[in-house]
């Protein structure tokens, strides 16, 4: 296939470039530094540094798109909330018109979204069908799906991948989380759930979704068994050779933090019913093999 890839050059998209590559698919990845595209992708892949180089004639059979800006790095100032909402909403929805004006449109569109869609439901089980919620990462997430289901109004096939916390050994949750020492972390009370998934099954997902033709919609990118913030914390100290010697008060994060702290305290239960209905079985369904695997 030849595929357009956003946000390639993320831990996430890295990953999922070097399959493609390996499969055979002809990748061209969007980045704002496209300079760094042959490194961080592979030196087969090509660069485009702006959507304005997609031309009508150009034609991919299919688009990837993970692009966003990290949503935890930077205090949710208004400048901030500009900038996020910029590299998921807008981006997304100059993608989609891109695809309008293509002579050959691809045929399938794979974009990001979050589990922060449920918003904090710390208390429910979800799946796919569970209604949004509400908080700002959970308006974030409704906004960017609805600029992508726009595509299917254009004959495309939507995916929409509500991603969990990836885990991976290059970078993301693991790299923040592994303090010096092996001193481990407890956000809060510890009780709110982590809904993760191992780096190797988020790219097999995605995989099975590009080549299926009958799947659509929304798909939660988790691993099936979820598990508290402390049991995380745990499982992850006992691996590393550390243990679980501070808790971080909720009062002191939400000060230190603002409204990001929600992304630590807040929690969703969410299961990957609608692609184990597909007969995918996860690679990594218990939080100790998957880091066991990744250390």
């Amino acid at each position: 296939m030849r595929i357009l890839l956003t946000g390639g050059t993320g831990l996430i998209g890295r990953s999922l470039c070097r399959t493609l590559l390996a499969q055979g698919h002809q990748l061209t990845v969007l980045s704002r530094h496209p300079e760094t595209v042959a490194r961080l992708c592979g030196a087969a892949v090509a660069a485009m540094a702006s959507l304005d180089e997609w031309l009508p004639e150009q034609a991919f059979d299919a688009v990837i798109n993970l692009a966003g800006e990290p949503i935890a790095d930077a205090a949710w100032t208004a400048k901030r909330k500009q900038t996020l909402w910029d590299s998921r909403v807008t981006l997304t929805q100059q993608l989609v018109q891109k695809i309008a004006a293509a002579h050959v449109r691809p045929s399938v569109l794979l974009s990001g979204s979050a589990i922060g869609y449920y918003g904090n439901r710390q208390a429910l089980t979800l799946d796919e069908a569970a209604a949004g919620g509400s908080g700002y990462s959970a308006e974030l997430c409704a906004a960017w799906e609805h600029a992508a289901l726009a595509a299917s109004t254009l004959g495309v096939r939507v995916c929409l991948l509500r991603t969990g916390l990836v885990l991976s050994d290059d970078g993301g949750l693991l790299a923040k989380m592994r303090l010096p020492f092996g001193i481990g972390v407890r956000f809060g009370h510890g009780e709110q759930w982590m809904s993760w998934i191992h780096i190797d099954d988020y790219v097999q997902i995605v995989l099975r979704l590009l080549n299926d033709a009958q799947a659509h919609g929304a798909y939660n990118l988790t691993a099936p068994e979820p598990v508290s913030n402390a049991e995380f914390v745990r499982t992850l100290s006992q691996l590393t050779g550390g243990r679980v010697v501070f808790s971080a008060p909720a009062p002191l994060l939400r000060i230190a933090l603002g409204e990001r702290a929600s992304l630590l305290l807040d929690g969703q239960r969410v299961l990957p019913r609608r692609i184990e209905a597909t007969g995918y079985a996860f690679h990594y369904r218990h939080l100790t093999d998957a880091l066991r695997a990744l250390f």
